[in-house]
């Protein structure tokens, strides 16, 4: 994580420079860096990556699929806009049960070593990822993408830089070319290009509806195995599939 978000900070940070972006210069700006430093990025993956360690990914995929329901809840109080409407809570919960559906086979790993423990504290990491969206919402208004994405991710280097330090000096780093190749794929597009995106996107969408693409994710993984893994097209992820985009069309189509 420290490795990730610090490659990552570093090419938002030198392209705000290139790009003339101030930073800093917004009402709220240097506080939304700490929430985003702190929950959306410290706590929140920190608690994916050390979880990911015991849950299964396919459970890991479903416990964050609540992420989207959360932010429904919070963005009806804290974003006036955004009323909590029953037709789209009903397109959530269904999308929801997709993801369920395609894996439902990790469901039998939930008794592991330490599997219940972990799962439970991956919960934490939608929790603090919705409040930290709806956050931004509500009181970033005119704050450049680069900078809710770049700084916030300078402290979660810094953050994750200390924890690993501290817990793990003894662990050796491995410096293959898969961990290298998969180390660059998430510092650039997964990280610098994605939550600049995903921060832009949120200036001019719904909270709750740009919160469904994490529906999309796990999908699209489970595509991507199948085309270039050669993992097999099972009933489950057909029906399921199926239920995640009705569910996700039926919320985008409800009217706020």
């Amino acid at each position: 994580m420290a490795l990730r978000f610090a490659i990552a900070s570093s090419i938002l940070l030198a392209a705000s420079r290139l790009l003339r972006v101030r930073l800093g210069a917004q009402p709220y700006e240097r506080r939304l860096w700490l929430v985003n430093g702190v929950l959306f990025f410290s706590v929140s993956y920190g608690v994916v990556y050390w979880s990911e360690q015991f849950v299964p990914s396919g459970l890991a995929a479903i416990l964050f699929a609540t992420f989207p329901m959360l932010v429904s809840l919070f963005a009806h109080g804290l974003l006036p806009g955004e009323r909590f409407r029953p037709r789209a809570g009903a397109g959530v919960l269904l999308a929801f049960a997709g993801i369920v559906v395609i894996f439902s086979e990790d469901f039998t790993g939930i008794g592991g070593p330490k599997t219940a423990t972990a799962a439970a504290v991956l919960l934490l990491s939608p929790v603090v990822s919705s409040v930290s969206s709806v956050v931004v919402k509500r009181w970033g208004a005119g704050i450049h993408p680069i900078s809710l994405a770049g700084v916030p991710m300078a402290i979660a280097s810094v953050v994750m830089a200390a924890a690993a330090l501290l817990f793990e000096r003894e662990r050796p780093l491995d410096w293959s070319r898969t961990a290298v190749a998969a180390l660059a794929y998430l510092s650039v597009v997964g990280s610098a290009l994605t939550f600049t995106l995903y921060y832009w996107l949120l200036r001019h969408v719904r909270a709750s509806r740009l919160a469904l693409i994490a529906y999309a994710t796990p999908v699209i993984a489970v595509i991507a195995g199948v085309v270039f893994l050669g993992e097999p097209l099972t009933a489950r992820f057909v029906i399921g599939g199926g239920l995640v985009i009705a569910g996700v069309a039926f919320a985008v189509r409800a009217r706020y």
